[in-house]
């Protein structure tokens, strides 16, 4: 099983990635974990080591795809 991290901030461009995103993957292939940057600030230093510069931001198995924008990660610390 491939692992899936969706990064948000809370915004509503997120919120609207989120739905929308999350519900396309097979939950029978990916195991997904969403993270609200907003509220888990301890969470942005992994965001960035995975390459992740804004978002949303969607991660499969280490790979960052950046879906729109929301925030950039600097204006979330």
């Amino acid at each position: 099983m491939s692992e899936a991290v969706f990064f948000h901030a809370g915004c509503p461009v997120c919120v609207s990635a989120e739905q929308h995103f999350i519900q396309a993957l097979d939950p029978a292939r990916y195991a997904v974990e969403v993270v609200d940057l907003g509220k888990q600030k301890n969470r942005i230093a992994q965001a960035e080591r995975y390459g992740v510069v804004s978002v949303p931001a969607l991660v499969i198995d280490g790979q960052p795809f950046h879906i729109n924008f929301g925030a950039a990660l600097a204006d979330l610390k």
